[in-house]
């Protein structure tokens, strides 16, 4: 059995998945890495083999129909054969010395016997065209360097969150919350990251930039013009999180607290943008997002609508919309959204 599974969702990602590949083989035998070719169109699929037949006993390709992110990632974790499990997206990589480190880590967990559901580390915004890099740490949220519990986590401030960038689960926890992502949809990462929080009970922080998350391509998901373009995806993502779980039945109020505090966030983005697509069409979609969120729990609904983001979102006036995109630029800068 592997250490660590690291599935590489490629799709038309011949110019540069060779980057992420080689920093993942940085960890040799203790790695398995799965490259899925999700149908891709350019020479994607005969990179991944020629890894596969260079390296047989570290790396596997597997080649599918096209089905999107969310059904590579799902391919993943059915196939890994680690007892961790990371995703590293093609065009991003690990920096060597982190991953060396986090690879001890997570071997002394299994040495000693220790239950480690979820490893934490820090990730670094690469805006290569920019030469800018923005690391984002959790030193002021998360006890650094030992296992710990819900119980231990300090304060998470509004928009910082636990990311797919910064997570490695334990492979058998993601198969037990029942993860499935949907296919051809953007921005499942956030439902890989939040649905399988409720089983989490132990912990490991370690200050170190490991994943590096590369920002620059126009046909990045996380373009303004591609989140409103795509908004009824979002919005589909949206709704997975309103249903995977029923957070407010929660034991553990710090748990509990964190997944509303990131739903909240969610609603906002997804606000944000129908309220920037502009159309009636889209303004009704905002509303019966919000009344789906209250029929699902009137608890959560109140603890979401009645803050601050949450009463903004629901602005009836030109006014009020305007000082939700004004808004929404500030926190973009702040929180990286777009």
């Amino acid at each position: 059995m592997k250490l660590l599974t690291v599935t590489v969702p490629c799709y038309n990602s011949a110019a540069y998945m060779a980057r992420a590949i080689d920093s993942i083989l940085e960890g040799g035998e203790d790695v398995e890495i799965i490259i899925v070719n999700d149908g891709s169109a350019d020479d994607t699929g005969k990179i991944a083999d020629q890894y596969a037949k260079k390296y047989p006993s570290i790396v596997r390709a597997i080649h599918q129909e096209n089905g999107g992110h969310g059904e590579a990632v799902n391919t993943g974790i059915s196939n890994a054969s680690g007892i961790y499990f990371k995703v590293v997206d093609s065009d991003d990589w690990l920096d060597k010395t982190a991953y060396e480190k986090t690879l001890s880590v997570l071997r002394s967990t299994v040495e000693d016997g220790t239950s480690l559901d979820m490893f934490i580390a820090n990730y670094v915004y690469e805006k290569v065209a920019e030469d800018k890099k923005k690391v984002i740490n959790y030193r002021t949220a998360l006890p650094v360097g030992r296992v710990f519990t819900w119980d231990d986590v300090r304060y998470f401030r509004q928009g910082h969150y636990i990311l797919m960038h910064s997570v490695i689960y334990r492979t058998k926890l993601l198969r037990d919350c029942g993860l499935v992502l949907p296919k051809h949809t953007f921005y499942v990462d956030n439902i890989f990251v939040y649905q399988p929080l409720p089983l989490v009970k132990t912990m490991y922080y370690l200050d170190v930039n490991l994943y590096r998350y590369f920002i620059g391509r126009d046909d990045q998901s996380v373009t303004e013009a591609n989140m409103i373009r795509r908004i009824d995806q979002q919005e589909l993502v949206n709704r997975y999180m309103i249903n995977c779980c029923d957070v407010m039945a929660l034991k553990n109020k710090k748990l509990q607290r964190y997944m509303i505090k990131y739903l909240s966030i969610m609603m906002t983005v997804t606000s944000v943008y129908l309220i920037k697509e502009g159309s009636e069409e889209s303004i009704r979609k905002k509303d019966l997002l919000w009344e789906d969120l209250k029929k699902k729990d009137k608890r959560l609904y109140r603890e979401i609508h009645n803050n601050f983001l949450g009463v903004s979102m629901n602005f009836k006036s030109r006014i009020g919309r305007w000082i939700v995109k004004a808004g929404y630029k500030l926190s973009k800068k702040i929180f990286k959204f777009g």
